[in-house]
């Protein structure tokens, strides 16, 4: 059985991704939850969440007088969900890099004052190869979706 938090704050999150201000784009973790067989990543689930606030560092250039989220630094958020639910209680600190983005679509703008609130999956693993599905949702509605792939190394400091 997995000794993983259920949740994080962004201590812990600190923890474990490399990524700091202005580049960490996840404030929490709201769950975590192993698949059917828990010395895998396969079926390993998150929720987390960034929110939004107008002190955006993108936002005086993306764009003038009507700021809304890059779809690429959505993309980054989903990212940064997924490598934290690739974590197991026995792997040494990891890189984690994203090789792949499938099947991306943005549903709705994501805007100051906003709370993305961020799910993916494992769907596949084959070694140190992870397929993701991800999704995010501003107020219950769909904001974006997309199918994420990642290789995961043992982290060289």
């Amino acid at each position: 059985m997995s000794h993983r938090p259920d949740k994080m704050e962004a201590s812990e999150i600190f923890a474990r991704l490399p990524h700091r201000y202005p580049f960490c784009l996840l404030d929490r973790v709201l769950s975590l939850a192993d698949g059917p067989d828990s010395k895998r990543r396969l079926g390993r689930k998150a929720v987390a969440i960034k929110n939004i606030t107008m002190n955006e560092p993108y936002f005086p250039g993306h764009f003038p007088g009507n700021p809304m989220m890059p779809g690429v630094l959505q993309i980054e958020a989903v990212a940064q969900a997924c490598a934290i639910s690739s974590y197991r209680d026995e792997d040494p600190p990891q890189d984690f890099a994203i090789v792949g983005v499938d099947e991306a679509k943005f549903r709705r703008v994501v805007l100051p004052g906003d709370t993305l609130e961020i799910r993916v999956e494992t769907i596949k693993e084959k070694g140190k190869i992870l397929v993701f599905r991800g999704e995010s949702f501003v107020n219950g509605q769909l904001a974006n979706e997309m199918v994420l792939t990642a290789y995961v190394s043992e982290r060289k400091i």
